[in-house]
């Protein structure tokens, strides 16, 4: 009786503060394009290109929330094919990018788009694919659809799972009520043991909670693609180099980068920049930044070949940055000059570059602590910047050991991806 009354008094909350801020989904959708797809398959409507399971399919509904997650679990997905033939498995995500990425990777008539926290938006998918287990990657705690997967049968395991610094605090304050939501999960398999001890402080049963790894450490370095191959020509046939790439960067970040690729060039009038923004509603500021400061540029979506030296490539594509970084002499990961957080350093370390980041890196700190705890990442503030990018480009020895570190400390933390479907068929046996 509480938990329905919970859950009634949750579901109008939601309802009132999405039609409190519906001008603001307006707005992202008119101006941004941004929520438009997949609009009828958030409200439950299962989208026909599904291919359903036949009843004596047995499921498993892995939800991803965008790129970084659809990317960590892509070796868990086809870890799961190989022991289990016999399972169908599903692939959902919240973005736009993460479902593009998704279908790319797993096929369309496997993906779909999460559907809203409504008890009216999730049961016709519960039904549709009538799930034996449901994978969440990292934290996405939904209360409803927590419950109703409960409610159906289904074991719940959320993999890959961590409490951000950012998140922990609040979290905390909502212990008792989280409790109840965590009890809706069977098994919870944490990257660290910061994580496992943060997830049984907000309330999950320590019985439930394993350590595996971090999934992202088992990821591949992405194959040279086409661009990437007449990048490097480019830069080659022009005589360019040395090469930086900016990945991931926020606002506030451009204009520091630029700042610094300007003195850059007094040494290394040749150097090369390829910038790419996080969110592609920021493509267009970006190419103002690099007009109203001077600088030559193409944008990768109208770029032809020309020849790159002395000059920037913004990246205003999706999908093309984590291959970028195998051109890189020196990588700068963004998010981490401001207080955004951080993004993953994962991708320019599978290709052995030296790295840099800004001391914002909270949503990642265990990955940065564990390389700077191996000399393998610079962490430097917007002043120093400048300096650490002069000095890296500088010295080829530095750099190269400072790459070669950042490597061998991904190689050392192999082994999640298996562990983690270990503990998953474990879990389908005890059903």
């Amino acid at each position: 009786m509480i938990s329905s009354l919970y859950s009634f008094l949750y579901s109008v909350l939601l309802g009132l503060g999405m039609l409190v801020s519906l001008p603001y989904w307006l707005w992202q959708m008119l101006h941004h394009s941004k929520y438009r797809k997949g609009l009828w398959e958030r409200l439950g409507r299962v989208p026909p290109r599904l291919e359903l399971p036949k009843q004596e399919d047995n499921v498993i509904w892995i939800h991803a929330v965008s790129v970084g997650e659809v990317l960590a679990v892509a070796g868990l997905v086809e870890e799961l094919k190989r022991r289990l033939p016999q399972r169908r498995i599903f692939i959902s995500t919240t973005t736009d990018t993460g479902q593009a990425l998704a279908r790319k990777k797993f096929g369309a008539e496997s993906v779909f788009y999460f559907p809203m926290d409504f008890g009216f938006a999730i049961r016709p998918y519960l039904r549709a694919l009538q799930p034996e287990m449901i994978v969440i990657a990292e934290t996405e705690f939904w209360p409803n659809f927590l419950r109703l997967a409960r409610g159906s049968g289904a074991s719940v395991a959320v993999v890959n799972a961590r409490v951000s610094d950012r998140s922990w605090p609040g979290y905390r304050r909502w212990r008792g009520l989280l409790c109840r939501l965590l009890n809706n999960v069977d098994l919870f398999l944490a990257q660290t043991e910061e994580d496992a001890a943060r997830l049984q402080d907000i309330g999950a049963d320590g019985q439930r909670v394993r350590v595996v790894g971090n999934l992202k450490f088992d990821l591949p370095a992405p194959a040279e693609t086409s661009i990437v191959e007449s990048v490097r020509k480019a830069i080659t046939e022009g005589g360019g180099g040395p090469v930086l790439v900016c990945g991931s960067t926020l606002e506030g970040e451009e204009s520091l980068l630029l700042k610094a690729f300007e003195n850059l060039l007094v040494s290394h009038p040749r150097a090369v920049m390829v910038l790419a923004p996080r969110h592609p509603e920021r493509f267009a500021a970006a190419a103002a930044l690099l007009e109203q400061m001077s600088i030559r540029f193409y944008r990768r979506s109208a770029w032809r070949g020309e020849a790159l030296a002395g000059g920037v490539l913004l990246l205003d594509t999706i999908g093309e940055l984590a291959a970028m970084y195998s051109l890189a002499d020196v990588a700068f990961v963004g998010g981490s000059l401001v207080p955004g957080g951080g993004h993953n350093i994962i991708e320019p370390a599978q290709y052995g570059v030296a790295i840099v980041v800004g001391n914002h890196t909270e949503n990642f700190r265990d990955v940065v602590r564990l390389f700077q705890s191996r000399d393998a990442v610079r962490i430097v503030g917007p002043a120093e910047l400048p300096l650490v990018l002069l000095e890296l480009l500088a010295d080829e020895e530095k750099r190269k050991a400072l790459g070669r570190l950042a490597a061998e400390t991904m190689r050392s933390q192999a082994g999640a991806t298996t562990r983690t479907a270990d503990e998953l068929e474990r879990l389908l046996v005890r059903r």
